[in-house]
Order: structure tokens, then sequence, then C-alpha cells
């Protein structure tokens, strides 16, 4: 799949008749896994790449090992790949375009980057590094642009939405092709949240969520897992090892995925 027809195919999935939906991964068996599964596209999750490289997340891995995780992931599926680039892994907008500019030429059609605790002023200006960089390397780039106000709980809560909303269509007006709320699980804010938007809106899902359906209903057009397999992967480890170290049994293994099938799932990659 050329690059350009991966991209193209990238930004048509993000409809609220059929939402995007994202596992997330962090490394290339987890991408195939997902990709076998029916993935339409894999979204890599900074947090699990941070963790498997034994790091907190939080923009807290160099540039070189996030790119070096979306190029892997990138060669081994023939999906459409997005890269979680958190704040874009530079000081200045130069450096996230300089970011991003690396990983077009790692194979990536999309981006996700996140204000966090910045002020909104410092994504938009890096967002406007991120369009220019894609239009001088002749891609079309979706970028996400992560809204975390009800994440990290930001500002008031009375006027939350309100500032929410300031920011994404900043954001948009900055060259954002999609807004991600995470944070936001109750139906009515979710569904104005999409009707106020003029971009696709991104939902972080987990239990107790709505379904991917009715997420869709709602006005949704992608919906991520985030960094919840990598937690429920590592919950594994976790019970797996208690159990051995404490009952010393190990049915917490039952549930393993064959050995075989993760062998071939990797034979075909590269």
């Amino acid at each position: 799949m050329t690059s350009t027809h991966s991209a193209a195919l990238f930004r048509s999935l993000h409809t609220p008749a059929r939402p995007l939906a994202l596992a997330n991964a962090w490394d290339v068996a987890g991408a195939r896994i997902m990709e076998a599964a029916g993935a339409p596209a894999i979204a890599t999750t900074s947090a699990g790449v941070a963790w498997s490289l034994g790091a907190p997340d939080g923009d807290r891995i160099s540039r070189d090992l996030a790119v070096d995780a979306v190029a892997r992931i990138a060669a081994a599926v023939t999906v459409p790949v997005s890269a979680d680039i958190e704040g874009g892994h530079g000081d200045t907008p130069a450096e996230v375009a300089d970011t991003v500019t690396r990983v077009l030429e790692a194979g990536a059609v999309g981006v996700n980057i996140e204000d966090g605790t910045r002020p909104p002023s410092t994504l938009t200006a890096r967002l406007e590094a991120v369009r220019a960089a894609a239009d001088r390397a002749g891609a079309d780039l979706f970028v996400n642009a992560r809204v975390d106000t009800y994440l990290l709980g930001l500002g008031d809560p009375a006027t939350r939405l309100r500032d929410t909303l300031e920011r994404a269509r900043s954001y948009v007006d900055a060259g954002a092709d999609g807004i991600f709320v995470p944070g936001v699980t109750d139906p009515e804010l979710i569904a104005t949240l999409a009707e106020e938007l003029t971009v696709p809106l991104n939902v972080l899902a987990a239990p107790g969520t709505p379904s991917v359906k009715e997420l869709g209903a709602l006005g949704v057009a992608r919906v991520s897992l985030g960094s919840g397999v990598a937690q429920a992967a590592y919950a594994v480890a976790l019970r797996a090892a208690r159990e051995l170290y404490g009952a010393g049994t190990y049915d917490s293994l039952q549930e393993d995925l064959d050995y075989s099938r993760l062998n071939d799932l990797l034979g075909t990659t590269g």
C-alpha cells in the first residue's frame, strides 16, 4: 500500500457511521496481533512504548526511541499507522516539526499530539509546525490534537466544556484534523462535544464506556483504548507472578496465546 493510499484510507476511517476503533499497540507483536484480529489501522500508545523501554509515561523517552518504535510497527503491518508523539518530543515548534518529519519517514500517516498542562497557545504553535512539516513532505498527515481538560481535571469544572471547545477550535484553526478528548464518558457530554466540533471526535474507552456502536450514534468518529491494552497485559504478568511466588501454581497462564500462532504472526513481518 502506498503512503498516499494509506493516508487517504486512514482519513476515510474517521466516521461516526462506523467509528475507527483503535486498540493501541506498543510493539510489533501487539500490532500484528491487532491487525490479525481485524484492526483497520494501528495507533501506538506512548505509555505502552515508554513502559516497555523502562521509562514512565509523559515525554520521558527520547525522540529516537519513540520514532524507532513507530518505524518497527509500520514496517510490520499492512494497515495505516498513527503515532502517539505525546507533546511532540521537542521543546520548540521547530523540534516538534523535526519529530513529525522523522515519523513520516518511519511510515506513519497520522500523529496524536497532546496539550497536557501546557498553555493552549503552546500546542497551537506546535500544531502549526506539524502541519507545515507535513506540507513540506507532501504528506496528507492526519493530525489528532488531544485536549486534556477532562483527563487531567484542568480549570473550573463549571466552565470545562467551554474551555475544552475553545481549545479544540483553536487547535483546528492551527491545523488539527481531529480532536481527542480523553476522560469523558457521559453520553450527553460526548454528544455535545461531537455536535459542537467541526472535525472528527476521538474518545478514550474503558470498561463502562458506551460501546463503539453507541459512541458512533453519539457522533464519535474514533474510539481509542489508549494504554488500556498495555495495562491489561502487564496485569496478567503481575497475576502470574503473584500466583507463581505465592501458591506456586500457574492457572493464570491458561488463557495464553498459542506459541505457534505468535511465531507465525511474527514470521510474516518485514
